[in-house]
This record gives C-alpha cells, sequence and structure tokens, in this order.
C-alpha cells in the first residue's frame, strides 16, 4: 500500500512517541490521541493479552481514564477477542448492525451505532499476537476506504508491538504479585527466620502453583539452586523431573546441543542422537543457573522456548514441543547488561516476569548461627564425629564475619571445622585464618561473646512473634511465655514496630 504524505506524517510522529522515553500507557494514550486528532479515528482501544489464559485485558482507552485490567475478553469473545484468537483483522462497515459487537466498556451507549465504522487489528511481537488496537470511523459505504484505513491501524499496531508485548509481561507480572499467598510456609529445606528469608518464602509459595517463568537473582552461594527446588517441589509439577543446567560450566560450542540437544552427524563428534535439558525436563521443570553466561545464539532459542515452548534440535529439522517450567537464576544484573548490549532485552522481560532477591548472609543476622548448627549435625553425621557445639568464640566470630561466599562458604567453613574438631564443640582454632580475628584477647571475653550472640536471637525471635501477632505486644508475650514489660522494652530496644 501505498502511503499519502499526511499518512507517513502520522506514523513519523506515533514512532517518535514510541522511540521517547514516555511510561508506556502514557506513551499509548498519545499514540490514541493522535490517531483521534490526526485521522478522526475515535474511541481507540490498546488492549493486552493474558499469555497463560489468552484472554485480552482491556489497558488504554482514548480520552477516557480507566484502571487497567478491568475489562476483559475471552478467547473468540465479541470482535476483540475473535480477533485475538485468530490473529486476523476485521473491519465493521456499519456497527449498528454488527451483533457480535459487545461495547462492554459502553462509551459508545449515548451514540448512532449506525453512524460508526469499527476497526480492530491484531498487535504482533516476533510473529505473535500480544495484544489488540481498536478504534471507531465514520460508517463507510466505499470499502476501498474502510480498507485503507484498516491498513493504515495495521502499520500502526506493528509500530506498537514491541511496546505492547513489555506492557503485557509487566502486567502479567503485576497481576502474579498481587495474589494473596497462604500464611503457612511452604515445604523447603531453606532455613532461616530474618524478614529476608521470611520474604523469599512468601514469594516461593504465591509463585509455586502456577506455571510462571521465575527469575532469582542472588549472589554466588545464598541458595538459589535451593529455592528453585522450594518451587518446584510445591508445584503441581512436583512428581515430574526438575533438570538443572550450569550456564557458565558448558563451553559456548556445547550449550546449545547441551539445551536442545542434537542429532547423530550435526557436528564432528556426534555420533548419535542425544536428548537436551529440555527434552528431559518434559513435564517437569529446568533450572538455568547462571542464565547470564548464555552466548546469542542460545538466547534466542531459549526465548523461542519460552513463548513457544517448541525447539528444533541441532541438525534436525523436526519441532519438538515440551511442557516444562522455566526457572532461571543469575549473580548478574540483567537489567545493564540489557543496556550494554551484552543480553536480548526480549530474553530478559519474559524471564523477569516473577522475581525472587534472595538476601546475602551477612545481612541475615541471626540466620548464621541456624545454619551453622545445621550444618555442624549435617557434617558429624557424615563424618562420624560427635560435635554437637559452637563455642561461644567461635560463633561471635561466625556471626560477625562479612561472608563473601555467603552460605555455601559458611557450609564450607563448618566442614573443615568438623574435620579438624578432636572434641564435642568447634572451637575459634577449627575456623580458617580468614575468619580469626586480629585480636584474640577481645574476641575472647565472654560478656561481649554472650551479649551479641543473644541479642541476635533476641531480635529475631521478638520480631517473628510480633510479626505473627500484627504488633500486639501483650500476644507476643504470651507467644514468648514472657511479660508484656519485657516484650515492650525489648522491642523498643532492638527498634521494633509494635501497638501500645
Amino acid at each position: 500500500m501505498t502511503y499519502s504524505y499526511e499518512e507517513l506524517q502520522v506514523l513519523y510522529k506515533i514512532a517518535r512517541i514510541i522511540a521517547g522515553e514516555l511510561e508506556i500507557r502514557d506513551q499509548f494514550k498519545k499514540v490514541l490521541d493522535v490517531l483521534s486528532e490526526d485521522l478522526g479515528m475515535k474511541r481507540g482501544m490498546i488492549s493486552i493479552l493474558d499469555f497463560s489464559t489468552g484472554e485480552v485485558w482491556l489497558d488504554v482507552i482514548q480520552g477516557v481514564d480507566i484502571p487497567p485490567a478491568m475489562i476483559s475478553y475471552r478467547p473468540g469473545e465479541g470482535i476483540t477477542g475473535k480477533v485475538a484468537q485468530t490473529g486476523r483483522p476485521i473491519a465493521v462497515a456499519n456497527l449498528g448492525q454488527e451483533i457480535h459487537f459487545l461495547d462492554r466498556t459502553g462509551i459508545r451507549k449515548h451514540l448512532n451505532r449506525s453512524d460508526l465504522a469499527f476497526l480492530c487489528v491484531p498487535i504482533r511481537y516476533q510473529n505473535r499476537v500480544v495484544g489488540i488496537l481498536s478504534a471507531d470511523t465514520v460508517s463507510k459505504k466505499n470499502e476501498k476506504d474502510l480498507e485503507r484505513e484498516l491498513n493504515i491501524l495495521t502499520a500502526v499496531s506493528e509500530l506498537l508491538g514491541k511496546s505492547v508485548y513489555f506492557r503485557a509481561i509487566e502486567e502479567e507480572n503485576i497481576r502474579l504479585k498481587h495474589i494473596v499467598a497462604d500464611p503457612k510456609r511452604p515445604k523447603t529445606k531453606i532455613i532461616g527466620r530474618s524478614k529476608g528469608i521470611q520474604e523469599v518464602l512468601r514469594l516461593i509459595d504465591q509463585v509455586a502453583m502456577s506455571n510462571m517463568t521465575v527469575l532469582i537473582y542472588g549472589e554466588t552461594g545464598t541458595g538459589k539452586e535451593l529455592v528453585a527446588k522450594s518451587i518446584h517441589e510445591n508445584s503441581p509439577r512436583a512428581k515430574g523431573p526438575l533438570i538443572t543446567v550450569n550456564c557458565a560450566a558448558i563451553p559456548d560450542s556445547l550449550i546449545e546441543s547441551e539445551l536442545f540437544g542434537h542429532e547423530k552427524g550435526a557436528f564432528t563428534g556426534a555420533f548419535y542422537r542425544r536428548k537436551g535439558k529440555f527434552e528431559e525436563a518434559h513435564g517437569g521443570t529446568i533450572f538455568l543457573d547462571e542464565v547470564g553466561e548464555l552466548p546469542a545464539g542460545a538466547q534466542a532459542k531459549l526465548l523461542r522456548v519460552l513463548q513457544e515452548r517448541e525447539f528444533e534440535p541441532l541438525g534436525s529439522s523436526k519441532t519438538i514441543r515440551v511442557d516444562v517450567r522455566i526457572i532461571a537464576a543469575t549473580n548478574r544484573n540483567l537489567q545493564q547488561e540489557v543496556t550494554e548490549g551484552k543480553f536480548r532485552a526480549d530474553l530478559y522481560y519474559r524471564l523477569n516476569a516473577f522475581v525472587i532477591t534472595i538476601p546475602p548472609l551477612r545481612e541475615r543476622g541471626a540466620d548464621i548461627l541456624l545454619l551453622a548448627d545445621y550444618f555442624m549435625e549435617k557434617y558429624s553425621k557424615e563424618l562420624g564425629k560427635s560435635v554437637k557445639r559452637i563455642s561461644s568464640p567461635a560463633a561471635e566470630v561466625l556471626l560477625n564475619y562479612h561472608w563473601p561466599g555467603n552460605v555455601r562458604e559458611l557450609e564450607n567453613t563448618i566442614e573443615r571445622a568438623i574435620l579438624l574438631a578432636t572434641g564435642d564443640s568447634i572451637e575459634l582454632s577449627h575456623l580458617p585464618p580468614n575468619l580469626q580475628p586480629r585480636s584474640q584477647a577481645s574476641s575472647l571475653r565472654s560478656f561481649g561473646i554472650l551479649k551479641s550472640m543473644v541479642e541476635a536471637y533476641e531480635r529475631s525471635l521478638i520480631e517473628e512473634a510480633l510479626r505473627e501477632t500484627g504488633g500486639n505486644i501483650s500476644k507476643a508475650a504470651r507467644l514468648l511465655r514472657t511479660t508484656r514489660r519485657i516484650v515492650q522494652y525489648k522491642a523498643a530496644k532492638y527498634g521494633l514496630k509494635f501497638k501500645p
């Protein structure tokens, strides 16, 4: 189609709006205003697709302020639902004669529909319907005029594709985060009472029963794989496989074969057909650890699996479909990697749908000793030792150390200490040299040791009791089997919020 000078000006104006720095919904509103003012396409609407249900949610209406996701269309319902389902545009020459038009917004109830035509086109991104663009125009008797307007609206929808896709991902994330989680603790081996870990457990509880893609952020050694395992074990896929892939440990030349498999003869040394990790994970979950290490080719294939749940093995033209949930993890700042061109933006937004951030061990307070006790018991059994406690000087050092290697470093530290221990306790001398205090005299003062240990545990217990009782001091005191006066004093001392 050849566009007129005026039409090209409109398309250029819209392209500049989309390339600008406005928030996505504000972009949409300005685009619809341009359609209305420059092309006479009134009551424009942009709707986004819910990828999990196929429903279409109305996001923005020209000239009307509504909260997003208030109005929806099931697949095939009304004209909007039909366009979303089929991916084909629809033009209605006379809206008054169209029985399938629902006008669910009610914005045309005072208008004569016979004076209106209705245009509705799919918005696509990477050959996939991600939303719907629609608008009213003057009722057309000339079929060619209507077709021309439909083509212009289609051109606008092509400009909107990427923004609508990212908006759909954003809204999917918001809807999921508003799910009210069951307050009970999910089945997990994660140990800790700190606020950060309680938040991790809450998010696991929220997301586990869905099919949502999850991205786990955390420093090396914080327990990202354990979080992934907890999500899998609390999900409907728990009886299926959990396949773990360390993306950083596989050479770039082998990563695609490892993930997606290969046919016999696909490359030198491919003497037989091999299933990839995605195929092995069918019916279950795949955990992609250090996903930020994936090379560009593997990123493109992973994006397709996320979108379509299908891929071709190396050396094969056969498409394999898989039913698999994807959990990814990284210690990198993927948003910065996107800015620097090291990671695909579209893959980032797909992975970033539901984020769980694991706090570093240095921010977890008394959890350090809870974990140390757990590892002490574990390795005492494994190594045939009778170590039953951690001495006060050793405990104080463990609490005060900054733990750059996080839980993994703590585990290695306790394993080493158990190996060196000759009695029933872990002593200061059993800890690695980098943990040894510069002045042992100050570390061995029993009052300082006891004070730091008691305060760490005390704060943790009172904080948990107040959280469980909604800040009620009297109820918290009963839970802790102490007096209201003591709990009030300690809560004030530690700066904890409570009801007077």
